[in-house]
């Protein structure tokens, strides 16, 4: 299982929909231990087989579940979310969530698969022009992602911003034309500008950041309260597109077949490894900015 700043906000009592006593965990893989009555090799998972959940939970009622968009659900809920996930020996989740596992990947690198997944929304939401100029704010796991996702979708260009040196070394490891901790190589701005951090004095600086005619996507999570300063003239006069992304739809199998084609570069993105016991401790090192993705896995 990966942790994700959501586990952080679960685990501190700030993320809305979570009911409490729960188990957080949200990006996990597993081997499909038993079958649920009614559930038949038919539905597509076998017992032994390895699997990626996707942990979405609409309720297919709603106004948004009716027109394709279940990740705007009047009744949201998630696997490790709003019912147990996966930190945990065991997880119980609807047959029809799971996906196999292609061979090429294994338990650890198809945790993975959540989070692509939510970065494959985002760009299902942006133009793909072949040739476009990208800027990135944030390096953590997100952030390079998008990296590695914009250099596949014909990008000339992709920089990444960041504070933190490390993270800022391994975007360049993963092909950043330009990795900094201010965005100065390019001052007629950017076709696609992402925010990948939340925090709103980024959010402000970057909004400033787009070419006229370019696109501002929010993907990183802000405070439900928050609000930050924008410029609604230059909005309306430079025509900009300002979009937002939220989580995960339509976009898991195909995260699953990426993977398995290898799009990401997995061992690079995982850093940190920690038993199941040592939970305390993987969220501590989460909340200290240390490496990326860090896991936890029962067995270890």
């Amino acid at each position: 299982m990966g942790i994700c700043g959501t586990d952080i906000h679960i685990v501190d009592g700030e993320f809305a929909p979570t009911p409490y006593p729960i188990i957080p965990g949200h990006e996990f893989t597993g081997e499909v231990v038993a079958l649920g009555a009614g559930v038949s090799g038919a539905s597509g998972v076998r017992e032994g087989e390895k699997a990626a959940v996707d942990p979405s939970l609409f309720c297919g009622a709603c106004h948004f579940g009716a027109i394709g968009r279940g990740n705007l659900c009047e009744r949201w809920g998630a696997i490790g979310g709003t019912v147990d996930g996966a930190m945990a020996q065991y997880v119980k989740v609807p047959a029809a969530n799971c996906y196999r596992l292609p061979d090429s990947v294994d338990l650890a690198h198809g945790t993975l698969i959540e989070p692509l997944s939510c970065a494959l929304h985002g760009f299902d939401l942006l133009p793909r022009d072949f040739g476009a100029h990208y800027l990135i704010y944030g390096a953590g796991t997100m952030g390079l992602m998008m990296l590695q996702l914009a250099a596949r979708a014909g990008a000339a260009s992709v920089s990444v911003v960041d504070l933190n040196p490390g993270r800022l070394d391994i975007a360049s490891k993963l092909d950043a034309d330009a990795a900094s901790a201010d965005d100065l190589d390019r001052p007629q701005g950017r076709d696609a500008v992402i925010d990948c951090t939340g925090v709103i004095p980024v959010i402000e600086d970057a909004l400033t950041r787009v070419r006229r005619g370019g696109t501002f996507q929010q993907f990183g999570v802000a405070p439900s309260e928050a609000t930050a300063r924008i410029s609604p003239f230059r909005i309306y006069n430079d025509e900009i597109t300002v979009v937002g992304s939220m989580a995960v739809v339509h976009s898991f199998g195909r995260a699953v077949e990426l993977m398995g084609k290898g799009v990401l570069d997995a061992g690079t993105m995982i850093t940190h490894t920690f038993g199941l016991d040592a939970f305390p401790d993987a969220l501590q090192t989460f909340r200290e900015g240390a490496g990326l993705k860090i896991q936890i896995r029962p067995a270890a």
